[in-house]
């Protein structure tokens, strides 16, 4: 490092710009560096170098760490230890995403991580000078990034009051909403879905900056807005073009459920989506969606286990208006003549039939889930169709058969506590 007596002053006057903050630590070190937030986008990069890699270049043209290297390095420990530490780390080459060595700290107020610093190695390994001269960088920039996080909280309070207006149905129309935005720097997807996560207890602020740093770091589907309502984190994903935002909500709430266990150990989060729409003001309509979902998977775990928008619900849609409706406490006679027989005999043909049923109809499958021979499952079928007058073969009487069973078991579970 140069003449170590010349970096006492080395910050003065900079007057919050951070590029030029950036310069002075790379006039210091003689080496690239970059200063990010603590959700890994760009905030500055130092000008004068010749000497660059592959996830610097990418980072500055998009302006945000690739997922790809932020993947990397929680895998290899790095981002963890800056979380944890505040001192710098070294960090070895990762080639397979284009990442040269480079020495790395995080910027904190208190226990709060700001952002971090990262320098790239050039011709020599940094010494132990150089990184007590980046930790120094770190608590200088506290200051500098003080300013930008205020900023960002004030804007992300605002961006929740406009969702919740949405979620509620607070405008009357589309046209209002679009009026609301022209006065504030809020953005519009072209089409929209809203997601819902429900975590296993309330979720507390620790929980939320990570919840904030998976959002704004991954780059699976594009999150417009979020909030938090107890227990739940509500998000508007959306897309500026139609092709692929489907595909990419089913890949993206998987994803969110097992990185937040992988990286933070919070476990047993579902999700749900509602609908795609293409206008804001019908947010409020997929929010219902997902939460019904939500409430579908709670229901039927085993049927819903793998389903993840709305529209994959299929007949479970409909349950809520069955339950409600004027023939819901109308008994199905060929199910209570089961009932009856199942009591006097103590058999189990009334559930034999529902995994029938839910098995597709494929005898081996439900023989596996059930436990029996084939031929068991077979002799259970022929005294059901005897017992209940019911022919198996006839996909009108199955599908009603199977949607009397399915409100029948969502009655049961809206009377739990």
């Amino acid at each position: 490092m140069k003449n170590s007596n010349k970096n006492r002053d080395i910050f003065k006057g900079l007057f919050g710009d951070l590029m030029e903050f950036a310069d002075r630590i790379s006039s210091v070190l003689g080496c690239p560096v970059t200063i990010e937030d603590n959700n890994h986008r760009l905030l500055a990069y130092s000008m004068h170098e010749d000497t660059t890699d592959k996830a610097r270049i990418s980072t500055i043209i998009g302006k945000r760490v690739p997922e790809k290297v932020i993947n990397s390095l929680w895998k290899e420990g790095i981002i963890p230890a800056l979380l944890k530490e505040d001192k710098p780390i070294k960090v070895q080459a990762i080639t397979e995403v284009g990442l040269g060595s480079r020495a790395a700290v995080s910027i904190r107020k208190q226990n709060e991580v700001l952002g971090f610093i990262w320098a790239l190695q050039v011709d020599r390994p940094f010494s132990d000078e150089d990184l007590e001269f980046l930790q120094q960088a770190a608590r200088e920039a506290k200051n500098q990034l003080q300013q930008h996080h205020l900023k960002k909280k004030q804007l992300e309070a605002g961006n929740q009051e406009f969702l919740w207006r949405l979620l509620t149905g607070h405008f009357k129309d589309e046209e209002e909403v679009q009026e609301h935005l022209s006065h504030f720097p809020l953005q519009s997807p072209y089409v929209l879905s809203v997601i819902v996560f429900e975590f296993p207890e309330e979720i507390t602020r620790d929980i939320e900056r990570n919840i904030s740093y998976m959002l704004l770091t991954t780059q699976k589907t594009k999150v417009y807005y979020y909030t938090i309502d107890q227990n739940k984190l509500i998000l508007l994903a959306g897309s500026e073009k139609k092709e692929n935002f489907i595909s990419s909500l089913y890949e993206f709430v998987p994803y969110f459920i097992m990185e937040m266990e992988n990286r933070f150990a919070v476990k047993d989060i579902m999700g749900a989506a509602g609908n795609v729409y293409q206008l804001l003001s019908h947010s409020m309509h997929s929010y219902q969606e997902a939460l019904y979902t939500l409430k579908m998977k709670h229901a039927f775990p085993k049927d819903t286990a793998d389903m993840i928008l709305y529209e994959q619900l299929g007949i479970f849609r409909t349950l809520d208006y069955l339950v409600s409706g004027k023939h819901s406490q109308q008994e199905h006679s060929s199910l209570a003549l089961l009932k009856e027989y199942d009591a006097k005999n103590a058999t189990g043909l009334l559930e034999t039939l529902l995994i029938y049923l839910e098995k597709d109809c494929h005898p081996n499958e439900a023989a596996k889930s059930l436990h029996v021979h084939a031929n068991t499952l077979n002799y259970r079928l022929k005294r059901i169709t005897e017992v209940a007058h019911i022919n198996l073969r006839d996909p009108l009487q199955k599908m009603s058969l199977f949607l009397h069973l399915k409100t029948e078991q969502y009655k049961e579970f809206l009377m739990k506590p």
